[in-house]
């Protein structure tokens, strides 16, 4: 199974066993919980912040990641319309606001909506029950996909095709791989209160995550950050 840098607490990343498909079911809803319990503290992880804080040279290097992801996107050129989906804290949606005409951000949980930014069209909605009522020129996520359990991730594409004008694009980040993403990737949380949540947590090389795509029908180039954080995909659905 994969583990993950201790980020999270002294239980952060620890392994637990996998689980059946119905009571993987379960752990995607206690993950639901995870982030609105986490909502007031993820801006700490993503800056570094506290007990999130790396030494000097780590976090320069992890600045350095931040920059050549912010860099890519940029260069991506969001346009037109722009579908954000588990939107969180908006750390992302604040930039991509300044980039596109219109962002529609979603997200499963009030607490994380409330922190993000009022610029963009805030929605409310679990994303594996939800399904637009649009047809959008970019799908974007960050942190999300390493979350989709392996028996849902065929259907997340399909929602991310579904959301999409005929030319749309796709983008996403996600954290650097840790481990193989054929394992079943579940791991156990723990919140500065001390409270521990099973989540999904899955770990994807470039490779990987490209051979799995094309026969869903997506061409991504994906890649690595230079200090190998970071992991982020654009392309197209064919």
């Amino acid at each position: 199974m994969s583990t993950e840098r201790r980020l999270d607490g002294a239980r952060q990343g620890a392994e637990v066993p996998a689980l059946p498909v119905p009571e993987r079911e379960n752990v995607l809803e206690e993950q639901k919980r995870y982030y609105a319990a986490r909502a007031p503290e993820y801006d700490d992880w993503w800056f570094r912040r506290g007990r999130y804080g790396f030494g000097p040279e780590e976090t320069e290097n992890w600045d350095a990641d931040v920059a050549e992801v912010e860099a890519a996107v940029e260069a991506f050129v969001p346009r037109g319309s722009m579908l954000e989906l588990a939107a969180g804290t908006g750390i992302f949606t604040r930039k991509l606001v300044r980039l596109a005409e219109r962002v529609v951000a979603v997200d499963a949980n009030a607490e994380t909506l409330a922190l993000n930014t009022p610029e963009a069209e805030l929605v409310q909605a679990d994303v594996f029950a939800w399904r637009p009522e649009e047809l959008f020129d970019l799908v974007f996520f960050s942190f999300w996909l390493s979350h989709v359990p392996e028996e849902r991730f065929d259907e997340f594409w399909e929602l991310v095709r579904s959301a999409l004008r005929p030319d749309g694009r796709v983008f996403l980040i996600d954290s650097g791989p840790r481990g193989d993403a054929t394992d079943h990737g579940e791991q156990l949380r723990q919140l500065a209160d001390g409270r521990e949540f099973t989540i999904v947590k899955r770990y994807w090389t470039p490779r990987q995550l490209e051979a799995r795509l094309r026969p869903l029908g997506f061409a991504l180039d994906v890649r690595l950050t230079a200090n190998t954080h970071l992991l982020y995909g654009r392309g197209v659905a064919e």
